[in-house]
C-alpha cells in the first residue's frame, strides 16, 4: 500500500467520524487556544511616545518572542471631558461604547492591530466598563432613565467610591442590558476580538453577566471572559477566569504579608489548597505581582516587595493557572505610571525580560504548567523548614516542574522530604542537568528560587543537537487559527518527509514539506492567507476544519486543525 493510499484512508476514516458525530463534538471553546498562555496588560497611552495603536504594533514581535499569548488592552473608547480628572482623563470614563479614543487612532487602526496580533499567533481581550459611563456619554441624553439618580434626580458616581469622573448605570433596566450586550457583540463582530476583561463586576448584577456571557458565546463560542472579581460566584455566572486578589491585590494579600513578616510559606500552601477547592478546573485564576491599579495606586513591585519582587514574579508565573504581567514589567518598570496624564514607559534592557521569556516559553512547552484541566495540580514538597521554603511539583503525563522558593530575607539550607521530587531534571534557567535523590540538601540565598523541569524538550545549550527518541507530530498552535499557525514535528532518523494539509474531502490544499530530512525537531509555519510561510503552495482558504498529515519513513499521523475567519 502506498503512503498516499494510507493517508487517504486515514482521512476518510476521520471524515466518517465527523459525519457520524454531532456537530457540537467539535464545538470551539477558549481552552482550545488558551490552555498554555499568559496574559499581558497593555497600557496604550503610556506604551510609546505617540500612544497609538500603530506605534504599539511595532512591539508585537518583541512580545511574541517574550512568549506573550494574550494581550489585554485597557479600555480603548473615547474618554469623557465633563468632570475629567487630569489632562487626559481615565480610560474607565467611557464616552462612547461604539467608538475608539482618537488619541489611539481609529476603529480601522484597532481592527488592523487585532489582525496583526492574530497573525502572530496571539489573542486580544478588550477591557469592558459596563458599570458606569462618563458624565457626557450620549446615553445621558438619549436614555437618562438608564442611570441611578439621587433623591433630587441627579446622576451620581458609583456608590461607595470616589470616582467623581463617572456616573452609575442602573442594570435593573432590561433595555440597558440589551444595549450593553449588543455593544459587546459589536466588537466581537467588527474587530474579531477574543474576549473581554470585565471591569468592576461586583458593582453589577450577576444575572446580567450570566445572560451576557451566554449570548456572547453564542456569537463567538471561543471567547474568554475574565472577571475583575474574586469569588466562586463569578465562575458560577459563566466567567472563565477571575482575579486571585487574595494572593495579591489592592496593596494587600499574602505576598505583601510575607514581605512584612506576618505570613510565611505555610500561608501560601493554605492558599493553594483553598484555590483548588474553590476554583476547580476547568476554571482559570489570574495571578500577578502588578497591574494598572497596583502600579498607579499602591506602588511598583520594588516598592511593595523590595528584593522579593523577582521570586514573586517567578512564583506567580508558575503557581497554578494564568499569569499576568503589566506593561513595562519586563523592562523593570520602577515608577508609578500616572493614571490621568501622559507618562511614557521607559523601555530598557532588564534581567526580568529574560526571566519572563524563560518562564513563558516553559509554560507553552511543559504540560505541567498548562492552565485548567490541561495542567498539573500543585503538590507541596515538604522540607525541614516549611515556614521559610515553599517547594512544589506540578506534573502532567510525562511533564514535570519542580520549584523551590526561599520566601525569606535570609539564606536557608534545608533537606527536602518525601518522594514527590526525586529524579532527573533540567534547570530551566541554566540548562544544567541535575539529579535529586531522597533527602537531598539544598541551599538558597535570600529570596532566591530554583525552577527545574522535565518533559518540555527545551534546551538552551548552544551548538548541541538533541536527537528525538521517536516520531512525533504535535498539535498545531494556535488552534483554531486565523490566518497562520505553527506545526511542530520530530523524526529520530533521516527520512523522506511530507507534511501536507487536506480539506474535509481529502483534497490536498498545501504541501508544507516534501524532502529528505535529517533526524531532528522541526517547526513549520502554515498560513491560510496567501500561502505557507515556509514556501508551500499559494492558497486562500475559507473557514472550516482541515487536516494535516505527516509521513516520514513508515510513520504516518494526521491531526485536525480549524481555521476561523
Amino acid at each position: 500500500m502506498t503512503n498516499k493510499m494510507k493517508i487517504s484512508k486515514r482521512l476518510l476514516l476521520i471524515i466518517v467520524v465527523i459525519i457520524i458525530c454531532p456537530i457540537n463534538a467539535f464545538g470551539q471553546d477558549h481552552h482550545d487556544w488558551s490552555y498554555n498562555l499568559c496574559t499581558y496588560e497593555v497600557n496604550v497611552r503610556q506604551y510609546t511616545s505617540t500612544g497609538t495603536f500603530a506605534e504599539f504594533e511595532t512591539h508585537l514581535d518583541r512580545l511574541k518572542d517574550l512568549g506573550v499569548g494574550i494581550l489585554w488592552f485597557m479600555p480603548i473608547h473615547p474618554i469623557g471631558v465633563q468632570n475629567r480628572i487630569g489632562s487626559l482623563g481615565s480610560y474607565y470614563s467611557v464616552k462612547d461604547y461604539y467608538d475608539v479614543n482618537p488619541e489611539f487612532g481609529t476603529l480601522d487602526d484597532f481592527k488592523a492591530l487585532v489582525d496583526s496580533v492574530h497573525e502572530k499567533g496571539m489573542y486580544v481581550l478588550m477591557d469592558w466598563v459596563g458599570n458606569h459611563t462618563s458624565w457626557d456619554n450620549s446615553l445621558t441624553i438619549t436614555h437618562p432613565e438608564w442611570y441611578v439618580k439621587d433623591v433630587n434626580g441627579n446622576f451620581i458616581p458609583p456608590p461607595g467610591t470616589n470616582w467623581s469622573d463617572v456616573i452609575q448605570l442602573d442594570h435593573s433596566k432590561p433595555e440597558l442590558r440589551e444595549y450593553m450586550i449588543d455593544a459587546m457583540k459589536f466588537w466581537i463582530n467588527e474587530a474579531d476580538i477574543d474576549g473581554f476583561r470585565c471591569d468592576a463586576v461586583s458593582f453589577m448584577p450577576l444575572n446580567f453577566w450570566t445572560t451576557a456571557i451566554t449570548e456572547l458565546k453564542n456569537a463567538k463560542p471561543g471567547i474568554l471572559m475574565l472577571a475583575e472579581g474574586d469569588g466562586p460566584q463569578y465562575q458560577a455566572a459563566g466567567f472563565d477566569m477571575s482575579y486571585a486578589w487574595g494572593l495579591h491585590g489592592f496593596g494587600n494579600g499574602i505576598l505583601i504579608n510575607i514581605v512584612n513578616g506576618t505570613n510565611n510559606a505555610n500561608f501560601v500552601n493554605s492558599y493553594s489548597t483553598q484555590e483548588n477547592t474553590n476554583y476547580p478546573a476547568p476554571h482559570y485564576r489570574m495571578y500577578f505581582t502588578s497591574n494598572h491599579d497596583e502600579n498607579s495606586w499602591y506602588g511598583t513591585v520594588y516598592e511593595l516587595f523590595g528584593d522579593a519582587a523577582e521570586v514573586f514574579a517567578v512564583f506567580t508565573s508558575t503557581f497554578r493557572s494564568m499569569p499576568l504581567i503589566y506593561s513595562g514589567q519586563e523592562a523593570g518598570l520602577n515608577k508609578r505610571l500616572l493614571f490621568f496624564d501622559k507618562d511614557e514607559i521607559i523601555w530598557q534592557p532588564h534581567p526580568f525580560a529574560e526571566m519572563y521569556r524563560t518562564l513563558f516559553h516553559l509554560k507553552r512547552e511543559n504540560k505541567a504548567l498548562w492552565n485548567g484541566n490541561d495542567g498539573g495540580q500543585l503538590q507541596r514538597v515538604l522540607t525541614t523548614n516549611n515556614p521559610a521554603i515553599f517547594a512544589f511539583i506540578r506534573e502532567k503525563e510525562n511533564h514535570k516542574v519542580f520549584e523551590i522558593l526561599n520566601l525569606t530575607g535570609q539564606e536557608k539550607t534545608v533537606t527536602l522530604e518525601g518522594t514527590l521530587y526525586p529524579g532527573n531534571y533540567r534547570d530551566a534557567f541554566t540548562d544544567d542537568s541535575i539529579l535529586f535523590s531522597e533527602n537531598a540538601e539544598v541551599t538558597l540565598p535570600a529570596w532566591d528560587y530554583k525552577v527545574y523541569e522535565t518533559g518540555s524538550g527545551i534546551t538552551g545549550v548552544e551548538n548541541e543537537k538533541t536527537v528525538p527518541e521517536e516520531f512525533t507530530l504535535s498539535q498545531n498552535y494556535p488552534n483554531p487559527f486565523n490566518p497562520s499557525t505553527t506545526i511542530q514535528f520530530s523524526i529520530p532518523q533521516q527520512a523522506f518527509v511530507t507534511l501536507k494539509v487536506f480539506d474535509l474531502l481529502g483534497r490536498e490544499v498545501a504541501a508544507l514539506v516534501d524532502e529528505e530530512k535529517p533526524a531532528g525537531s522541526y517547526e513549520v509555519d502554515f498560513s491560510a492567507k496567501g500561502g505557507s510561510a515556509s514556501g508551500g503552495n499559494a492558497i486562500s482558504l475559507s473557514s472550516g476544519i482541515y487536516f494535516y498529515s505527516l509521513n516520514a519513513g513508515n510513520f504516518t499521523q494526521t491531526k485536525k486543525l480549524m481555521l476561523l475567519k
